[in-house]
């Protein structure tokens, strides 16, 4: 409370305000926070575990799958048959390197 004395302001003190059960309800504020806090870390922890063993599986699994697809075209041995079109490109790009190999051979003479 502030008294107002000759232009000057002074406090009084003497106001003690405790209360004993604000002092166990902070404890066990405390308490259980530390509680709860271990049992989530825990509880993180193992579901990162699981869902790292999880992925780990699935992650055989499907490279398993892709091993066995890929080995099954392999194992059939019938090559597909290539387009027309690519056919007849490929022949033009060797006629072609073939025409400039013989060039090079004629200004080489």
């Amino acid at each position: 409370m502030a008294v107002l004395e000759h232009e000057q302001i002074s406090h009084n003190h003497e106001s003690s305000f405790e209360l004993p059960f604000l002092k166990e309800a902070k404890h066990l504020t405390f308490k259980n926070i530390k509680k709860y806090e271990h049992l989530i870390l825990v509880t993180v922890l193992t579901l990162y575990v699981r869902f790292s063993n999880v992925l780990k599986n699935k992650y055989k699994e499907i490279k398993t799958k892709v091993y066995n697809k890929m080995k099954q075209g392999r194992i059939s041995g019938e090559k597909k048959e290539i387009s027309k079109f690519l056919r007849i490109m490929g022949n033009y790009k060797n006629k072609i390197r073939e025409i400039k190999h013989r060039i090079k051979k004629g200004e080489d003479l």
